[in-house]
């Protein structure tokens, strides 16, 4: 009998199963095309005002002419994303991005992600044009894992951690009491780090030290308590709380500044009693190049789905040489977690996971591998590319709209 061609294979996987990779012997990599990008919107039945991306997001699937296909996903508005890939050619530096893609080698990704750059410096280079192509570079690399039979963590480099301690990651709750009752939920579910933040903080001096008390006496006094407040603050007041939050010995103050006060960080690192940390709006590696050559901050946080992996991994080696820490940012779907498992992995002073614990069908349901920290460790997949697969009853329940060529 002779060989499964490589679209055959691809497509014998099982629920739960990553799709084979071609036979290396009938297919070489200079013979693979992209031929079809796909832009599914997805939507849970019910969307709290709030400040939490597990409630829609953009899946981006990329097939080739191989049959393999990769998937990813960007975080900002799912409509305003996929309008940037659906856009048609209007000129040569503003042209939509699977325009760009169909027909070009999937593997070389670096290639690509310099064309979808150049071809599109009329987007804004440091905003939601560059999250659309991190999308589009997390399924690339899906694909590359998948061709080659590898995660994409050993296509990095290599990773140096198994699991990694993770955080519950969750919204402050309305006062001071409910943040307590939050808190002592999760940390019975055997997290050893709890983060809380953005709203109600930054309404009053005393609520925001309520916020943070409850929170403390909620976690015990022996877990690691992350503030973020939102970027709610000037750098004075951001000093002030800094100096009140350090009787309640919090692991680090993340964005209490807006990111566009770059100087304001600057200053108020150099003058804060606690760690600083920030970096989750920030896309790409130009808009992190000002951060990290002014060692604005302490602790720099990367969100795979607004930056992808091909410029994760410059801003990845950037930290490490200025002697910063990093971490991930990650409030979406598995998807994201997958991606930023594989990128913290590689780093070596890894220190702590970011976990969103929303209940949402979204970050649970999506794939039929279940990315959660257990006693406070999150493992790292090992299966092919992002080792993850779609649950396609759940992407057919909660689509939204969708869009292909």
């Amino acid at each position: 009998m002779p060989a499964p061609t490589a679209k055959s294979r691809s497509r014998s996987a099982r629920p739960g199963q990553s799709p084979q990779p071609p036979d290396a012997n009938r297919i070489r990599p200079g013979d693979i095309r992209i031929s079809e990008v796909i832009c599914q919107i997805l939507r849970i039945n019910t969307v709290e005002k709030k400040t939490a991306g597990t409630q829609d997001t953009l899946l981006i699937r990329i097939r080739t002419d191989t049959g393999l296909e990769g998937i990813g996903e960007a975080d900002a508005s799912p409509e305003i994303l996929k309008a940037i890939i659906d856009a048609p050619f209007s000129h040569n530096i503003a042209c939509g991005l699977r325009k760009l893609l169909i027909g070009l080698n999937p593997l070389e990704t670096d290639l690509i992600w310099e064309k979808l750059y150049r071809s599109t410096l009329y987007f804004g280079r440091r905003a939601v044009g560059i999250a659309a192509m991190a999308g589009i570079d997390m399924a690339l690399w899906d694909i590359k894992g998948k061709f080659y039979c590898q995660p994409i963590h050993r296509l990095l480099g290599g990773k140096r951690h198994d699991s990694l301690p993770a955080y519950a990651s969750i919204l402050f709750g309305k006062d001071g009491r409910r943040t307590k009752e939050i808190a002592e939920r999760w940390r019975a579910a055997g997290y050893r780090a709890i983060k809380f933040g953005w709203e109600p903080m930054g309404q009053s001096e005393a609520l925001d030290i309520e916020l943070v008390a409850g929170a403390r006496e909620g976690a015990g006094p022996d877990c690691t308590l992350l503030i973020d407040a939102g970027c709610v603050w000037d750098s004075r007041t951001a000093l002030s709380r800094a100096n009140r939050f350090k009787d309640f010995d919090i692991g680090w103050l993340e964005e209490p500044l807006s990111p566009d006060d770059i100087d304001g960080y600057v200053w108020l690192r150099d003058r804060s009693p606690v760690p600083i940390a920030a970096g989750e709006g920030e896309c790409g590696r130009a808009a992190f190049r000002p951060w990290i050559d002014r060692h604005a901050l302490d602790i720099y946080q990367v969100d795979l789905a607004r930056n992808g992996f091909t410029d994760a991994m410059y801003i990845r080696q950037r930290v490490e040489e200025i002697g910063a820490r990093l971490c991930n940012h990650c409030y979406k779907t598995p998807i994201s977690v997958a991606a930023c498992l594989h990128w913290l992995s590689t780093h070596k002073s890894a220190f702590l996971f970011e976990d969103c614990v929303e209940d949402s069908a979204l970050r649970h349901e999506l794939t039929h591998e279940r990315l959660q920290a257990v006693d406070g460790m999150i493992t790292v997949p090992d299966g092919p590319g992002l080792g993850i697969t779609l649950n396609e009853d759940f992407v057919q329940a909660h689509l939204v709209s969708e869009s292909r060529a």
